[in-house]
């Protein structure tokens, strides 16, 4: 027996196990403090009534033998892609059923996608990158290289020539909140055309984006149905943290890729369970759109809240308008890591330092709006008495 030696080529441990591991340990020596966290990206709002009402529904339908669900269809059962279908036409995208792919949520779609994918492709990703996209090719022994994203292109990087096959894109990013504009997107599918490269497109943050002029998916952009896979999530949507659900776009312009992706699904996966997508289908209804509406409002409340603060302390910072995420740069030239235990240290807040994601993170910091406005409003006083 061999084991997987690409796995001795990861960091050790994963980024947001080391931060708990530290918050335990200061939790440990100081039991009387009350620590904030604006770290990890995990909502605090419950799922709305709609979706509440469904499950509810769903779960009395699998007590009766009449209505009782077994084995459902790996890639999704029609009511919840027809209602993906119809969310994506608001948008002036166009996609047939077979198209869309139900999931347990992005992570995981991002990271079995790659079954689909040799391993002597080189996969770009931007530097800070959320990890997942470049652990998952190193536990598969892919060259990984990186386009770098910095302050002075408002970690926004854009295509430099890059001999690259598969291409990951954020936007909303995470970690920094930047958003591409349509002419950027179109500058990164023309690249990947050209290169017949394939972009795997991270949507999972699209809810927060309120401008119209902005792409809240790749498909808005000509030519991308060509090139890109889409992934979203309904864990930040509309709180499905706890639940998991989301989908996959995988277009038939892609040629022999989707039905690969059919054929890993039907192999690998038996399929999100039929209580969990009469709930995500309740989430695309017009009342369920409503009230995870407020929800996401409440959110980008709170990262206004940050972001007021940050700009009073002259702060500088990208984020927080079309994103749950503000990333800022660590105020009196802080290494990244020696900000977060400054924080924790001096006034129990608890972020993400940039360093985690990458080697252009050092230097900067994650803040998250999903804490309760209680505790964001609390947490910024803390943070001005400090920085003001």
């Amino acid at each position: 027996m061999n084991i997987n030696q690409n796995y001795e080529n990861l960091e050790q441990s994963y980024l947001f196990s080391t931060i708990a591991h530290k918050v335990n340990d200061f939790v440990s020596k100081n039991p009387d403090k009350k620590i904030i966290r604006l770290g990890i990206g995990d909502v605090t709002l419950p799922l709305c009534k709609k979706v509440v009402e469904a499950l509810h529904k769903a779960v009395d339908e699998m007590g009766v033998q009449e209505t009782f669900r077994g084995y459902g269809p790996e890639q999704g059962y029609d009511f919840l892609r027809e209602a993906v279908k119809k969310y994506y036409q608001k948008r002036n995208v166009e996609l047939e059923l077979d198209e869309i792919f139900i999931s347990d949520g992005a992570k995981s779609d991002l990271g079995n996608i790659l079954d689909l994918f040799a391993q002597d492709n080189t996969v770009l990703v931007p530097d800070p990158v959320y990890p997942v996209y470049v652990d998952t090719n190193v536990m598969a022994g892919r060259k990984v290289i990186f386009a770098e994203a910095n302050g002075e292109n408002g970690f926004l990087p854009m295509p430099a020539g890059e001999n690259a096959d598969i291409i990951y894109i954020c936007s909303p990013n995470n970690p920094t909140g930047a958003v591409y504009n349509k002419d950027q997107l179109k500058a990164w599918v023309d690249f990947a055309l050209e290169r017949k490269a394939v972009i795997l497109f991270d949507s999972a943050y699209e809810c927060f984006i309120s401008d119209e002029n902005l792409p809240r998916s790749i498909y808005e952009i000509v030519g991308a149905k060509d090139c890109a896979i889409e992934f979203c999530s309904l864990s930040k949507t509309a709180g499905f943290t706890g639940t998991r659900c989301g989908y996959t776009i995988v277009p038939k312009a892609l040629g022999k890729l989707n039905k690969m992706w059919l054929r890993r699904q039907t192999t690998k996966f038996n399929g999100v369970p039929y209580i969990i997508q009469r709930g995500a289908e309740a989430v695309f209804t017009e009342e369920g759109q409503k009230e995870i509406k407020e929800n996401i409002n409440y959110y980008k409340e709170n990262a206004k809240i940050i972001s007021d603060t940050l700009n009073r302390c002259n702060i500088w910072h990208v984020g927080g308008k079309h994103s749950p995420y503000i990333w800022l740069k660590c105020p009196n030239d802080m290494k990244s890591w020696e900000f977060f235990d400054y924080l924790l240290e001096n006034v129990q807040i608890v972020g993400t330092p940039g360093a985690g994601f990458g080697r252009n993170g050092e230097g900067y910091f994650r803040l998250t709006s999903f804490g309760s406005r209680e505790n964001t409003i609390e947490a910024m006083k803390r943070f001005e008495v400090l920085f003001k």
